[in-house]
């Protein structure tokens, strides 16, 4: 009987162990939801920001005289961007999506961070848009821009482009604890009803994105319930 009574009281606090852990994974869901979430927003808006920014700079002598050149980033290459909004697309899809589906759409999205990073290295010693606008400038097809200079606006870019990866990386380590957004029909198939309002729910990827905007942290738990009177 003694032996029996210490069982069962060594047993007592197993489901609630249990039911700890799965909070702390549900938890770390939501936090590596939603670093994933900033740093892939984040990482595509300075992209597309710094390749609308000068990239080079220099200068041509023509009959009238020096002249001092620039070109932008998307002048330069317009891999980086076209990347982000691919990456913008991907990082979508990942919420939207399930299973190997969400692991492919996970691998774009790192691939498009790291080819954007890659694009931006590259563009940053390439002078042949100078060159152009030297011709153009001059007239003449042969001229050359001198006095090429790199602003620090390509390395900007490859760095955003990193988050890009970052956030790709993060899918595809935590995607598959992932929630996917909610449908647009019950599962009973009838529509929701017109005007009704659900709570606010932080497993769900839109609520997620809703606190973000809204400057809370969508990892902090509820608080602790008020005690009954």
């Amino acid at each position: 009987m003694g032996d029996s009574g210490c069982v069962s009281a060594a047993s007592v606090p197993q489901p609630r162990a249990a039911g700890q852990g799965e909070a702390a994974t549900a938890r770390s869901g939501r936090r590596s939801l939603a670093a994933a979430l900033l740093l892939g927003a984040l990482g595509a808006a300075v992209v597309l920001l710094a390749s609308g920014r000068t990239w080079t700079e220099g200068r041509v002598t023509g009959v009238g005289g020096t002249v001092a050149l620039s070109a932008s980033g998307g002048d330069v290459t317009g891999a980086p961007a076209a990347l982000a909004v691919v990456g913008l697309a991907a990082l979508v899809a990942v919420l939207a999506t399930r299973g190997a589906g969400r692991r492919v759409v996970a691998v774009l999205l790192a691939l498009s961070g790291a080819g954007a990073a890659a694009a931006a290295l590259v563009g940053a010693g390439d002078g042949a848009a100078l060159d152009e606008r030297a011709a153009l400038t001059t007239g003449d097809t042969a001229a050359r821009a001198a006095g090429l200079t790199q602003t620090a606006w390509p390395y900007v870019t490859a760095g955003a482009a990193l988050l890009i990866l970052a956030a790709g990386l993060l899918a595809l380590r935590f995607g598959p604890a992932w929630p996917a957004m909610s449908g647009r029909y019950e599962r009973d198939g009838g529509p929701r009803a017109r005007g009704a309002r659900r709570p606010e729910d932080p497993e769900r990827p839109e609520d997620l994105w809703k606190a973000l905007d809204r400057g809370e942290d969508p990892t902090d738990g509820p608080g602790p319930a008020a005690p009954r009177p």
